[in-house]
């Protein structure tokens, strides 16, 4: 059974785009232990959202991409909170301010004590992602954009499901 830290290994696996990993710089970068990604990463494999190809960890990028938009909303739903201080997520992060238009309503936001955007708290996958976020942009935009996928309005969502196959294809 997918636990939600494992769709955040298998992300920041994706989002090293064939750079040579170790798991034990994986669990550094996530702020996880070694044995946490590396139970994650068994788990993504038996799901078939990851495979082994010449004893390398690979992302199956159609089985990921059909998993986060059509079964990760029911399986890991998004839990909105009281407003707060923290990192913005889903439409409001700062590189989809072209795709979407600013409304009057306080914006998702991740928890963090040194974020910058007030605005609703939005429960992440997994609490390491607001300080991994810091620390990789690509993983922020990637987990941003699963974000709208998991709560964001159908426009938002429809948008999102492109910019997540156009992502894919990129990688």
């Amino acid at each position: 059974m997918l636990k939600p830290q494992d769709i955040v290994v298998v992300i920041k696996i994706l989002s090293k785009n064939a750079e040579p990993w170790a798991q034990g710089a994986i669990a550094l970068e996530l702020g996880m232990s070694a044995s946490e990604v590396n139970a994650g990463i068994r788990r993504a494999l038996n799901a078939g959202l990851l495979r082994l190809k010449d004893k390398k960890v690979i992302p199956v990028k159609s089985a990921l991409e059909e998993f986060l938009v059509h079964g990760l909303k029911y399986v890991f739903p998004a839990e909105r909170g009281e407003p707060t201080r923290g990192i913005a997520t889903g439409y409001a992060a700062e590189f989809f301010k072209e795709q979407f238009v600013a409304s009057d309503e306080l914006p998702p936001v991740w928890a963090d004590a040194e974020g910058t955007v007030k605005g609703y708290a939005l429960k992440p996958l997994y609490k390491c992602v607001p300080n991994a976020v810091k620390l990789d942009k690509k993983l922020y935009e990637y987990l941003a954009l699963i974000d709208i996928l998991r709560c964001g309005r159908v426009r938002e969502v429809q948008v999102a499901k492109q910019l997540l196959h156009t992502a894919l294809q990129g990688t």
